[in-house]
């Protein structure tokens, strides 16, 4: 169960356990493109939004004990993500590496900041208090917003903060933070026509 490289920035992964069956592929390269069906609706409506925001072509494939709890599904999936985007990244040769973006949803202000590192991280800040138990779209607790940054985070090699500035309405409060960490992750992954080699005074990322 390892990503593989398909092509250019293109990787793709299956990954099967008793508890979940992930499949993702993954092209950095991409328009936006989205085709997602995890069976936990509002991780997909998230999911499409990562796409479309960040420019990275996305196709993912979940199913799970969804009759136990999402979260086995949910985490699974983020996990794969992560594996497929650090395979996809490659060298990292030629990439801008830090992203950062600020994104308002109505009420909701997130404010988020990559950095291609290789060194994982997350520091994820600023959910009012009692947002990690509201039930979103009936199946997504909002404390799994935190863990799938988490998740992402550790097997991409990707560090990330990620800070709501503000918000009240919990769908707005979670999505405000995808597009933000879309839009941070696309200025991160891109080509910088000016940069030669890895963009690391240690020459490795």
């Amino acid at each position: 169960m390892t990503a593989e490289l398909i092509s250019g920035r293109a990787a793709r992964m299956e990954r099967a356990t008793s508890e979940s069956s992930v499949s993702v592929r993954m092209d950095l390269d991409g328009t936006g493109r989205a085709d997602i069906s995890t069976s936990v609706p509002f991780f997909d409506h998230m999911l499409n939004a990562l796409a479309k925001h960040s420019l990275i072509d996305l196709e993912v494939r979940a199913s799970g004990d969804t009759h136990i709890d999402v979260h086995h599904t949910v985490e699974d999936t983020a996990i794969v993500i992560g594996e497929v985007l650090r395979a996809a990244l490659g060298s990292k040769q030629g990439i801008r590496r830090f992203g950062e973006a600020t994104v308002p949803l109505d009420e909701a202000l997130a404010h988020a900041v990559v950095d291609v590192s290789g060194r994982p991280y997350l520091v994820h800040s600023g959910e009012p208090e009692g947002q990690e138990y509201h039930l979103i779209g009936g199946h997504f607790t909002g404390s799994m917003t935190r863990h799938v940054f988490e998740a992402i985070t550790y097997h991409s090699g990707i560090c990330l903060h990620m800070r709501l500035l503000g918000g009240r309405d919990p769908h707005h409060i979670v999505e405000a933070q995808f597009k933000a960490f879309a839009r941070a992750l696309r200025a991160a992954v891109e080509d910088d026509p000016r940069v030669e080699g890895i963009p690391s005074t240690k020459g490795a990322l």
